[in-house]
């Protein structure tokens, strides 16, 4: 391949980074546009006695300041649950809720008047823990739950009222007490999992233009339409009124999915209307979402060869001090903990609390690992137990190809055993597991909360070229250059001939959202569906014009072959409309009850791992390092290998941070470590040296060309890998996230 060919293969959003030409929120500039400044509350739970701003209104170059008392009216707004305002009015729920934003006319004069505003609080009593939360007599943090059906996921949150429960799922199959009744051992675990801050490289960042009855707004989000939907439900304005333009995003991981401070900028522009930036810091966004913190206790009931005859858990997921995403997590937690294994009986209850701490949303993988920490540490308990090997416990237990996991949910559509089976390979060559070596496995198949709505325009120009609009967000995972692949695939066009234009809800169909594991399936879909279209389209004017049979006309490079010449589009679009101009436009549409894909049976498809760790523990310190691991993945068909592999090693490196540094602490609901010095997260140094990524490709997922989603199952059997392989070596259970030098120091003295 020639150095030209090779670079016209490359995803045209890796030059213009390196390049430094990507464009990101804080390097737009809006004409006439001001600077925000958040003021947050020091206060965990507290009633807003009174806001004395005129000082920092007195100061030169100050616009104006917003509070709760300008936008009471406008009232709250929600995801699943109606239970946000837009800013602070009566009371605070967390450190760090925004009570005020200053508007000035550059960031430093904001930041500086933001010192002045004096607020003053009345502490309330809080609840900063799940156990505080659901203890009885326990303040509420919201009084009432106000649903919001089908707004966002299919259904709503099942809050239980006068309690600060805010969702409950529950599914029960076949006899749980009979099956343990009947069992020859019964094994139970309990598990933590931490809060862990998404920690993107761009913080949250949004600039609004309020104009009239219209509403502009350039912000990160990964899912531009539900932005949009709130602020036109927010401010009583028309969908067509409200545009939201997303240009790169730095990192998304979920933390900038469904709704963030888009409503409270929108507001300051609001109120002064004139365009307003509020950029914040890695500290801010660490203040505004974090993954949810959970409590599990699972439950395993084998017979006398080892097999499952029943598994129950409770999975107590603290969402924070606002729903946001957290019933959807509580659900696939659930759901996850089943894992891929075959059950006849099954006894799952998940709930989402509110408590005073920063509020939890979707992060890579919802829910799942949390559950498969629990599940899969639980797995080799229960293995030692019985006195069989863990690996043998689970390949006697997983369920085969074509076989559910439940009755609910689609067939499983990969076969585990062979991925256990890669990852055991891959370590074959290695030296083999000693004292100071130990090994440990975990697996995992999740359903991706992928709903199948998406649209996308194709747009084949006279000259050859085409560009692709989807509303599909570019987080750096490679979707735009996916997406552009598909149609060059499907129109039989050089790669370098397709360009895929920003998310800008102005000229984008709708999309549901970036997020799920869902772009490449169920965006490609309609990619593929509107470049077919658009073929169509094409090959309709060389048949009437030419006059000749559609069956022998066929797309090649730069036009269309009749079998004994080929036509350039220049010649077809020229002939056929009279002037040396042109274009077809073709549409595509994926929704439920799309019948390419079986998009119908939920999950669309299962996101499956494997993880095989070998650790090395520092005896005198309990530090433990990971030398080796192997990772694989059914992701059914590749279309960018780069990117793919790329997907994987990240998923299961922010694994490596929860497993072994990575937790949002909290003191009687104070963060105590929400700043970028004392957060800990995975350097380049602490990635295993040998890592090796293994992605099955058989070509059997619903999506283009047999592709399956993937870039969040990875991140799942990372820690209870090395769990596995501390147990192992050891016999020291970590029950508790994350798996500091000093927790595994004192089990090992302990066990001395």
């Amino acid at each position: 391949m020639s150095a030209t060919d090779q670079m016209s293969s490359v995803r045209p959003d890796l030059i213009e980074k390196v390049t430094g030409r990507a464009e990101y929120i804080t390097d737009l500039m809006v004409p006439g546009m001001l600077h925000g400044f958040v003021v947050r509350s020091p206060a965990v739970h507290a009633r807003i006695v009174s806001i004395d701003t005129s000082a920092a209104r007195s100061m030169d170059g100050v616009v104006d300041v917003l509070v709760g008392e300008d936008v009471v009216s406008f009232g709250r707004w929600g995801i699943v649950l109606k239970d946000r305002p837009i800013i602070a009015t009566d009371r605070v729920r967390y450190v760090g809720e925004p009570v005020a934003v200053v508007i000035a006319e550059t960031i430093e004069i904001a930041e500086n008047a933001a010192e002045l505003i004096d607020v003053s609080y009345e502490e309330l009593p809080r609840a900063t823990s799940i156990q505080e939360s659901m203890a009885d007599g326990a303040p509420l943090i919201h009084e009432r739950h106000e649903n919001l059906q089908d707004f966002y996921f299919k259904g709503g949150a099942k809050p239980t009222q006068g309690s600060n429960i805010f969702h409950t799922y529950r599914s029960n199959v076949g006899d749980v007490d009979a099956a343990e009744a009947a069992a020859a051992y019964v094994h139970e675990d309990h598990f933590t999992f931490p809060a862990i801050s998404h920690f993107a490289m761009e913080p949250h960042a949004v600039i609004a233009d309020f104009n009239g009855d219209s509403l502009t707004v350039w912000t990160g989000a990964q899912t531009p339409t539900a932005v949009q939907k709130v602020l036109s439900r927010l401010f009583g304005l028309q969908l067509a009124k409200v545009r939201v333009i997303v240009p790169f995003v730095g990192g998304g991981f979920g933390g900038k999915a469904s709704v963030k401070i888009e409503p409270l900028v929108a507001a300051a522009s609001w109120k002064v209307q004139r365009a307003i930036r509020v950029a914040q810091s890695i500290s801010d966004s660490m203040l505004t979402c974090r993954r949810l913190g959970a409590e599990i206790a699972i439950r395993t009931a084998v017979d006398a060869k080892g097999r499952i005859l029943a598994k129950s858990a409770k999975l107590l997921l603290d969402g924070g001090a606002y729903s946001d995403t957290g019933s959807a997590v509580a659900t696939k937690s659930a759901n996850r903990i089943i894992g891929p294994y075959a059950v006849p009986n099954l006894r799952l209850e998940a709930s989402a609390v509110y408590t005073n701490t920063v509020p939890g949303a979707a992060f890579r993988s919802i829910g799942g690992p949390q559950a498969v920490w629990a599940k899969e540490s639980h797995m080799d308990n229960v293995a030692a137990a019985i006195g069989m090997d863990p690996a043998e416990f689970r390949l006697k237990n997983l369920a085969a190809r074509g076989e559910r996991t439940r009755p609910d949910l689609r067939a499983l559509d990969m076969d585990m055993s062979e991925l256990m089976g890669r990852v055991t390979q891959s370590f074959a060559s290695g030296s083999q597991a000693s004292n100071r070596r130990s090994r440990g496995m975990a697996v995992a198949a999740t359903d991706p909360a992928n709903t199948p709505i998406a649209n996308a325009i194709v747009r084949l120009k006279i000259d050859g070229s085409i560009l692709v609009s989807v509303s599909s967000v570019e987080v750096g995972q490679g979707a735009h250059a996916t997406m552009a692949r598909i149609a060059a695939q499907t129109l039989k066009q050089p790669f370098s001939a397709v360009s895929t234009l920003r998310a800008d809800t102005a000229v984008a169909p709708y999309d549901w959202g970036t997020g799920a594991s869902r772009s490449t399936v169920v965006v490609g879909l309609s990619v593929e569906n509107a470049a077919l279209d658009a073929a169509d389209q094409i090959l309709d004017m060389v048949m009437d014009v030419w006059e000749l049979p559609k069956e022998s006309l066929s797309l090649v490079e730069g036009g269309v072959s009749t079998g004994s010449e080929v036509l350039t589009f220049h010649q077809i679009f020229h002939r056929t409309l009279g002037v040396d101009s042109g274009e077809v436009v073709g549409r595509g549409a994926i929704t439920p009850r799309s019948k390419k894909g079986g998009l119908a049976e939920s999950p669309l498809f299962w996101e499956t791992s494997a993880g095989l760790a070998e650790i090395v523990v520092d005896e005198d310190t309990g530090e433990i390092r990971v030398p080796r691991y192997a990772s694989a993945a059914d992701v059914g068909r590749v279309i960018d290998r780069v990117a793919a592999e790329g997907q994987d090693e990240g998923a299961a490196t922010m694994g490596f941070g929860h497993a072994l540094y990575e937790q949002l602490e909290f003191e009687d609901g104070q963060p105590v470590n929400a700043t970028p010095i004392d957060y800990t997260i995975p350097r380049i140094s602490d990635v295993p040296p040998v890592f090796d990524t293994i992605l099955i490709e058989n070509g059997d997922g619903p999506g283009p060309s047999g592709a399956k989603g993937m870039g969040e199952g990875a991140i799942l059997p990372v820690a209870p890998a090395i769990a596995n392989a501390l147990f192992s070596a050891y016999g020291v259970r970590i029950t508790d996230l994350p798996m500091t030098p000093e927790k595994v120091w004192r089990a090992l003295q302990k066990r001395k």
